[in-house]
């Protein structure tokens, strides 16, 4: 089932062509990463896509539901979104727990399930023995690492990750690969993800999409090959 499908996306930073025509989808059950040279303007496609910037031409197109006919939900990690101070009172543990919560549901009791994926999650990010550390304490890296690691617990039907393993050895970037494809293949989860690490995804991810700068065109105008 098609999760995202941008056609003939074009867009501009004032009068300045960043991207041009560009086509890509992603479907549920597969891996997909997104790759491109600095300044290929990867974080402004991620952003076109989710409605965050809106594109001078071209249709973006996110669907409403999931493989099951229910509504889509999107699991969205912008790179280093982790800004949490020294007194935040949260817990690791406590602070991924909370992904698992009802929307609106603040006091509900957490099945063996849910205490399960939340395990999984932090053991997938490297993250599990520090699970009582307060979040405040941690390293930016490690933060961000922990933000991952709710966005997982929320189970969403559609990742799209920002460069995510900043701050990640190799055998936590592995473990993390691993679980990504898991949960395409398995779940039919759709995941986007931006990255520079493609050398060491390629035996974890389905298909590769890159962003190009255009030879005949002094301006940032990029089109997208695979």
């Amino acid at each position: 089932m098609r999760y995202i499908d941008v056609k003939d996306l074009t867009f501009y930073y004032g009068e300045e062509p960043v991207l041009e025509d560009i086509s890509y989808h992603v479907d549920s059950g597969e891996f997909v990463i997104l790759t491109g040279e600095n300044g290929a303007a990867k974080s402004t496609l991620i952003r076109n896509t989710l409605g965050l910037l809106k594109p001078a031409a071209g249709t973006v197109t996110i669907s409403k539901t999931n493989i099951e006919g229910k509504k889509l939900s999107i699991g969205y990690i912008p790179q280093q979104i982790a800004s949490f101070n020294a007194g935040f009172p949260s817990t690791v543990i406590e602070l991924v727990r909370s992904g698992r919560f009802p929307r609106g549901k603040w006091f509900h009791r957490l099945t063996e399930r849910d205490h399960l994926h939340v395990e999984k999650a932090l053991k997938s990010i490297g993250m599990w023995e520090m699970r009582d550390k307060k979040i405040g304490e941690l390293s930016g890296g490690q933060k961000q690492r922990i933000c991952l690691a709710r966005i997982f617990a929320t189970d969403p039907d559609l990742f799209i990750l920002d460069e995510p393993t900043t701050g990640m050895d190799e055998n936590s970037r592995g473990e993390f690969y691993r679980l990504l494809r898991h949960s395409a293949h398995v779940h039919q989860k759709a995941v986007l993800m931006i990255t520079h690490d493609h050398e060491d995804i390629k035996e974890y991810m389905d298909r590769h999409i890159q962003l190009v700068r255009k030879e005949d065109s002094e301006w940032r105008c990029f089109h997208m090959s695979s």
